[in-house]
């Protein structure tokens, strides 16, 4: 051999092998590199050296650069079997050599050489391959033992066939990578959902019991039916396989939310009609909440209510006749001739009346002609703001209150999840069933609106004509300033307030038809008192510029003068398309002599002596002055002196007697007792008596000039 320059017999190597088998046998294992060192020469020549005398002069086995006897090599291939056959789980094979390693050192001492991780891979090679121990290895370290596989084919075959599924995270606990592709490979017939594995059985179980559901119009949530395992994902998955369900949702008898909860078509629709029922009812209460008003003061309006024995006023009904009698002609139009008119009253502005009277009818009958199409603006505006109404947070409100064993089912985020998802089913259904009903509603309401606008006008035309007629005795006692502030409130009180209630009530009414809110024809009262917290509720109800004329118009009431009122009225009647009718010469006279007719016959069967004083003082005035006076008990003394000098002495004395008895009288009623030794109620019976004989005479002043 040659070798660096150096030609070297093959007799020397063989000797130096025997050396070398030599002191193998006696220390059973030799590092090449301790050799190599030695004797000098490189670790590769020394190997090479060995390798060919393995076997015949080296009794050994040349491994990872270290030489081990056949004793050896057998010993550590003992603990290696030895050691794989104990593992039971998989198990990284480098933590086995590294513990081989460490008994080694232990046993042989400080005289040990370490032996390669490469030794104990080639040993546990040959094991393997012939079959010593059973298993796997992946990736040339990671070592699983038969005896784990087959528990764990066993713990999943057991499991899987005993509840039709399995979860991924139960595969991944056994150690089991990839679990989807492992099952799949395992069980073709299975379906792999995200988080489980299923028999194709579950598919059978899910769709009977949501086949049973949709039978009978009820609802399921799927995760109930399913194992606790199941997430929402699996659960929609395995509805999209469910026979039923996919028939069910193609003919839309079924409605799928939340991916996991199955509703029958028919069971939404039963929601929807109980929900729409129910909200019908209250959808309007957002637009207009003062019905509730007229509903109070229609209650406190009592028929039977005791009037004041001394005070008088026209009865509404009592000059119906007349007015209809003394006009005949279209509704807001002068009566009678206007140029005749103006010669009377003397006012000389024969041109500016009729055209003003013309373009006042004339922006009426605009304002009515166009109550339709303004209704209509109306109510698509009060349509769109009204869809808060019908908010999802009600919606589920309602839902949960019909069908409590919803609430909860969702998610951790939201656990009304499902609650919502069905809200938001049902809300556009909610708002176009709201739309239909409120457009019947609006073609229903359009004709009532006419009617109580008509009705209405009658009614204004008649309380403002005797309203204009009760004005005109007020100019008598213009000099007298508190007489005419009692005059004024008395007729503010008494013809005024119950124009503005009427007027008030029938507004309301007509905003509600207009927008679109249901009204019962009992909600239409023919009259009805309020209080002037109701007024002025009514008032600031209505819309736009009608609010803040009616609530002009209300606070006039509370005021000291007449014409302030007669102004504001004007202006609302004109603002909600109502006609005004003048009070002219004409008209007057018809309504004057209704008025004598009325009051002679209550003059003539009144019985009541305090009551008929102020009936014969308003007749008086009638005669006298040709006016229509309503005077109040504490303006009956003026009244009364005013007509000295207007009538003959001795009627005049008639009056007056028959006035102080009367005062008499009432200050002894004001100041009786229940004491029964007070001599009082004997004192009113006489004066009563006394006033009871006057009577025939007081009469006699007013029904005997009437008849002639």
């Amino acid at each position: 051999m040659f070798n660096q320059g150096e030609i070297i017999a093959q007799s020397y190597w063989d000797s130096v092998a025997e050396e070398i088998n030599e002191r193998l046998q006696e220390c059973s294992q030799i590092a090449l590199a301790e050799l190599a060192a030695q004797l000098h020469i490189g670790s590769e020549l020394i190997s090479s050296v060995l390798e060919t005398r393995l076997g015949t002069i080296v009794k050994g086995r040349l491994e990872g650069g270290q030489l081990y006897t056949p004793a050896y090599v057998a010993r550590v291939n003992a603990m290696v079997r030895g050691a794989t056959r104990a593992v039971t789980v998989p198990t990284n094979l480098s933590i086995v050599w590294n513990s081989l390693q460490q008994l080694l050192q232990d046993v042989d001492g400080a005289n040990g050489i370490a032996v390669e991780s490469t030794f104990f891979q080639s040993l546990f090679n040959g094991l393997v391959k012939e079959g010593e121990i059973l298993g796997s290895v992946r990736a040339g370290i990671h070592w699983t033992p038969s005896i784990f596989a087959h528990a764990q084919r066993e713990s999943v075959d057991s499991f899987f066939s005993q509840n039709s599924y399995i979860s991924y995270q139960a595969l991944q606990k056994l150690a089991i990578p990839q679990p989807k592709q492992y099952l799949q490979s395992r069980y073709p017939e299975g379906i792999p959902l995200d988080t489980v594995f299923v028999h194709s059985s579950m598919i059978e179980m899910l769709d009977s019991a949501a086949e049973d559901a949709i039978e009978q119009n009820s609802w399921i949530d799927s995760l109930s039916v399913l194992p606790a395992f199941f997430g929402t994902q699996d659960a929609s998955k395995l509805l999209s396989l469910c026979p039923s369900i996919q028939k069910a949702l193609k003919s839309s008898n079924a409605l799928i939310l939340g991916d996991s909860c199955v509703f029958s078509n028919a069971f939404v629709k039963d929601v929807f009609e109980h929900i729409d029922k129910e909200m019908a009812k209250t959808s309007g209460q957002g637009l207009n909440d003062n019905l509730h008003i007229v509903d109070e003061a229609k209650g406190r309006n009592d028929p039977d209510k005791f009037v004041e024995s001394n005070e008088v006023g026209l009865e509404t009904g009592g000059n119906k006749s007349a007015l209809e009698k003394g006009s005949k002609k279209k509704r807001g139009k002068p009566t009678g001739n206007t140029k005749t008119g103006g010669a009377e009253s003397g006012t000389g502005n024969n041109d500016q009346e009729p055209t003003k009277a013309k373009k006042t009818q004339r922006k009426s009958k605009d304002q009515l002609s166009d109550t339709k199409v303004g209704a209509k603006k109306d109510f698509d505006k009060a349509k769109v703001d009204n869809l808060n109404v019908y908010s999802e947070e009600l919606i589920m409100e309602k839902i949960l209150i019909l069908v409590p064993d919803l609430e909860g089912l969702g998610g951790m985020d939201d656990a009304h999840s499902v609650v919502r998802l069905l809200a938001t089913h049902l809300r556009p259904m909610l708002v176009t069933s709201l739309r239909e009903r409120r457009k019947a509603l609006l073609n229903e309401n359009a004709e009532r609106m006419r009617r109580l606008l008509d009705n209405l006008q009658k009614k204004v035309d008649e309380a403002f004509l005797n309203m204009q007629l009760n004005e005109k005795a007020l100019d008598l006692f213009e000099d007298d300033p508190s007489a005419s502030v009692i005059l004024h409130k008395h007729l503010l009180r008494t013809a005024a307030t119950p124009i503005v209630d009427m007027l008030l009530i029938n507004l309301d009414i007509h905003n509600k038809l207009k927008n679109g809110i249901e009204v019962e024809e009992s909600d239409s009262p023919e009259s009805a008192s309020l209080s002037s917290g109701d007024r002025l509720s009514l008032a600031k109800g209505l819309t736009g510029p009608l609010s803040v004329k009616a609530v002009a118009v209300v606070e006039t009431l509370e005021g000291k003068r007449v014409e302030n009122f007669m102004a504001a009225l004007t202006s609302i009647a004109e603002e909600s398309g109502l006609l005004i009718k003048k009070l002219d010469k004409k008209l007057e006279r018809t309504l004057l002599h209704s008025y004598r007719k009325e009051l002679t016959s209550q003059i003539s069967s009144e019985t009541d002596p305090v009551a008929l004083l102020p009936k014969v003082v308003s007749l008086l005035y009638l005669q006298v002055h040709n006016k229509a006076l309503q005077a109040p008990g504490r303006s009956i003394s003026v009244a009364v002196s005013r007509l000295k000098g207007k009538m003959e002495d001795a009627a005049f004395k008639i009056l007056i007697d028959y006035h102080t008895a009367t005062v008499a009288l009432l200050a002894l009623l004001s100041n009786a007792t229940d004491d029964e030794e007070d001599c009082t109620t004997d004192r009113i019976m006489s004066k009563r008596e006394f006033l009871e004989s006057l009577v025939p005479n007081l009469k006699g002043l007013v029904m005997g000039a009437t008849q002639s």
